[in-house]
């Protein structure tokens, strides 16, 4: 399962990466991932106007975009478009952080769980 990941470089910058997860066969239930240690879980609903200026995660967190996309910028400034049904990991929370923006002027539901 392919996703998106935000961190901090040793430049202190954000970069983005594509990482995969991987899924080893689980019988009747399909594919499975590695079970992942998590602490906690936040529904969020940001407006169609959401645009939120330079800020580092506040945690280590999966963001699952449930029904509209966000445009991110990372701290060398490449833009990405995480869209609806897309993963995001979160792991930028020194440095600069990134840019988010809410796009097509939709607001956006997504769940954030947390890693620590």
């Amino acid at each position: 399962m392919k996703i998106t990941r935000i961190y901090t470089g040793a430049d202190g910058e954000s970069h983005f990466e594509n990482i995969e997860i991987p899924l080893e066969p689980g019988g009747n239930f399909g594919r499975l991932s590695e079970i992942f240690p998590v602490t906690g879980m936040i529904f969020r609903e940001t407006g169609a106007d959401y645009d939120y200026d330079w800020h580092p995660a506040p945690r280590r967190q999966f963001i699952i975009m449930l029904d509209a996309g966000v445009e991110i910028t990372v701290g060398d400034g490449t833009q990405r478009v995480i869209e609806a049904g897309e993963i995001l990991l979160a792991e930028d929370t020194t440095g600069r952080g990134h840019l988010s923006r809410a796009i097509n002027n939709r607001p956006r539901k997504s769940i954030c769980i947390t890693l620590d």
